[in-house]
């Protein structure tokens, strides 16, 4: 069958990586390209099932296809053999697949723009097209494997080391990070845990790096070691920075009584840091540093 729909038509030249963190039970894809808003096409990726890149003459059927395949079980392998057999068009196509076993696999059609290609290994798998050269994929798959923390900045710097080595030959404007766990989402709700977009930049993947970094701000969860008890000089400083902000008027007793206390959580709630607000008298050490930068700043 060839597949002729719009959507089939879409040509994000690019670099990306699709990877997987069993431990965690995370699945994400990043992307770069000379494209605008390439994250609307290249990445998918659905917890408990894995992720897929497609990109050069994209096919975006193979997202949504390739994850019901994938969350029915069948192997990377399989998912990318049903997506390209029947594409007539698949010459021209690039995919990446991870399942959710962390095997991978990729294919680069033979009519995809010079210099096109694609490495895969355990957990992961980076594919581009119209790169500087083959030194692009070479360096992401290096970096991914050497590196280590959490899947999102693994990523993220992955990408790093593809532009290090001259990224799309034409070129910077967009880049991407999605990443897909379970009960992932703000609220708990969705697997959409990371959904970032830098979608007309001259530096996108700078951009993203400091995207994530504030998506770690605001929706993070606290480590044990950044919390503190309100008490004391404590109490007494996060006082002073609401008053400060206009979110108290009572005295700076250093007590965290009840009226410090709805002042705190008003603060929290309007600057979105519900997800690291706690009921006890422990509180967000980085609460705390963003109330003294807002207040520094004006």
């Amino acid at each position: 069958m060839r597949i002729t729909s719009h959507e089939s038509r879409v040509t994000p030249s690019t670099f990306s990586i699709a990877a997987a963190d069993l431990d965690t039970g995370e699945f994400g894809v990043a992307v770069a390209s000379k494209f605008l808003a390439v994250g609307a096409v290249v990445p998918w990726a659905q917890a408990g099932a894995g992720a897929i890149a497609t990109q050069a003459w994209a096919n975006l059927s193979y997202g949504p296809r390739g994850l019901a395949l994938l969350a029915e079980g069948h192997p990377a392998e399989d998912v990318l053999h049903r997506l390209v057999e029947s594409d007539g068009d698949r010459e021209h196509r690039q995919v990446g697949v991870v399942d959710r076993r962390g095997q991978a696999a990729a294919w680069t059609g033979n009519q995809c723009f010079h210099w096109a290609g694609h490495r895969f290994g355990t957990g992961y798998t980076c594919q581009g097209n119209i790169l500087a050269s083959d030194a692009v994929v070479r360096a992401m798959a290096g970096d991914f494997e050497v590196s280590s923390g959490p899947l999102p900045e693994r990523l993220v710097r992955a990408l790093d080391a593809g532009q290090a080595q001259g990224g799309d030959s034409r070129g910077q404007q967009s880049a991407a990070l999605y990443v897909a766990k379970e009960k992932g989402s703000y609220g708990g709700h969705l697997d959409r845990y990371v959904d970032l977009r830098v979608d007309d930049h001259s530096t996108p993947t700078v951009e993203l790096h400091k995207l994530l970094e504030l998506h770690r701000l605001y929706f993070g969860t606290t480590p044990t070691g950044a919390l503190t008890r309100a008490a004391g000089n404590v109490a007494r400083e996060i006082q002073q920075l609401l008053h400060g902000l206009g979110y108290y008027s009572g005295e700076i007793s250093g007590m965290y009584d009840a009226a410090t206390k709805d002042a705190f959580r008003r603060f929290c709630s309007i600057e979105n840091f519900e997800e690291r607000w706690r009921e006890d008298d422990l509180v967000d050490r980085q609460i705390i540093a963003f109330m003294r930068k807002r207040l520094n700043n004006g």
